[in-house]
């Protein structure tokens, strides 16, 4: 199968809100308390949403595939991240989050909980967003004028 490459642009201005041209148009910025104005999300919201849609998004795709009946699907995510480092406080440990916990609630009345435990690991399995989470992503940044 052919690769795709997926495009995002984020344009900031004098202030921490970003604006984002992909697909569907979005804000990040960040909280008052923080220095924003509050008009969105955070990135690292955005990312544990992120995680948690394609999860949802995989789900749905792997029941459709099996014509397997899922009514509702509710996935709670929280991370533990020590801000330290991001902040500049610190050169110990990283920037990044250290544990992600995931809890997935499947309304899929024809399913055991075997069943539901294995279409879940499937998805996490087929899941991008997971993918590159558990797996080194080359990431290339130059600065262009």
């Amino acid at each position: 199968m052919a690769t795709s490459t997926m495009k995002v642009t984020a344009t900031m201005g004098s202030t921490f809100k970003t604006d984002i041209k992909a697909s569907h148009d979005m804000v990040i910025d960040q909280p008052k308390a923080a220095g924003g104005s509050d008009l969105g999300a955070n990135p690292l919201e955005y990312y544990l949403s992120g995680l948690a849609g394609c999860l949802c998004a995989i789900t749905r795709i792997i029941a459709n595939q099996r014509k397997l009946e899922v009514k509702n699907m509710e996935v709670n995510l929280e991370g533990d991240i020590d801000k330290a480092f991001l902040m500049g406080n610190t050169e110990e440990g990283r920037a990044g989050f250290t544990e992600l916990r995931l809890s997935v609630k499947l309304d899929a009345p024809s399913l055991s909980k075997d069943e539901k435990e294995a279409l879940i690991h499937e998805a996490e399995k087929r899941c991008p967003v997971a993918d590159n989470i558990e797996n080194e992503t080359v990431i290339k940044v130059a600065v262009t004028e």
